[in-house]
Order: structure tokens, then C-alpha cells, then sequence
């Protein structure tokens, strides 16, 4: 089985500050293809999961050039080079090189400071397939 295990699971932010995330996998994503199969996702409350980010680093349609990925192998990093309200939501990564993905999830809620109504929520402590 592969684990998925993504951190901090608490990271208080402020809107227009930089926040990550990271994510390790337990056995390497990158394919004999030469693909890396790790997909970040933005749940935003209400809302169906949007693809952030594909094949580790590069941004779907449409997404802020504010959202950037990086990585290899079995570690890799989201990053949000400014936060704003409307990143609220709940982040997870994604592993694809293994089917069927099944997600085990855990969340946290992280408070944007300067902004106490708002929050974000950084998802999926663990992945297992």
C-alpha cells in the first residue's frame, strides 16, 4: 500500500503572506514514463475538488500562478506565494500511480490571521491504496 502523508496539518496563515505544505509519499511517484503521478487539490467549501496542480508541478487551467508546485520521487511541496480568502478550503495531494486511490482523510482547520472568519484547511493526513 501506498501512504500519503501530508504536513503541517496546523499552519496558522495571514492574507497576503506565503504558506506550503508538503507531502510525502512512502514509495517513489515517478514513473518508468518519465511522469510523476502526484495531483494536488483544492476543496473549496460547497464545492466539487479542483485540480490544482498535475505531475507534481505544473498548473492546471485556469489555476493563479499564486499556486506552485514542486518535487520529486516521494517528496513534494504546494506553495502559495500570497494567501487570499479565497484559497479557503480544504488541500490534499494525490498520489496516481496506483489505482484504484483510496483517500483516508483527517483535517484541520487553520485560522487566516487578520481575517477571523476566515479559514483554511489543510487536508488528508494520510492517503492508503
Amino acid at each position: 500500500d501506498i501512504v500519503m502523508t501530508q504536513t503541517p496539518l496546523s499552519l496558522p496563515v495571514t492574507p497576503g503572506e506565503p504558506a506550503s505544505i508538503s507531502c510525502r509519499s512512502s514509495q517513489s511517484l515517478l514513473h518508468s514514463n518519465g511522469n510523476t503521478y502526484l495531483h494536488w487539490y483544492l476543496q473549496k467549501p460547497g464545492q466539487s475538488p479542483q485540480l490544482l496542480i498535475y505531475g507534481g508541478s505544473n498548473r492546471a487551467s485556469g489555476v493563479s500562478d499564486r499556486f506552485s508546485g514542486s518535487g520529486s520521487g516521494t517528496d513534494f511541496t504546494l506553495k502559495i506565494s500570497k494567501v487570499e480568502v479565497e484559497d479557503v478550503g480544504v488541500y490534499y495531494c494525490v498520489q496516481a500511480i496506483a489505482f484504484p486511490p483510496t483517500v483516508l482523510q483527517t483535517n484541520t482547520e487553520t485560522s487566516l490571521l487578520g481575517c477571523p472568519s476566515c479559514s483554511l484547511v489543510w487536508g488528508a493526513a494520510q492517503q492508503g491504496v
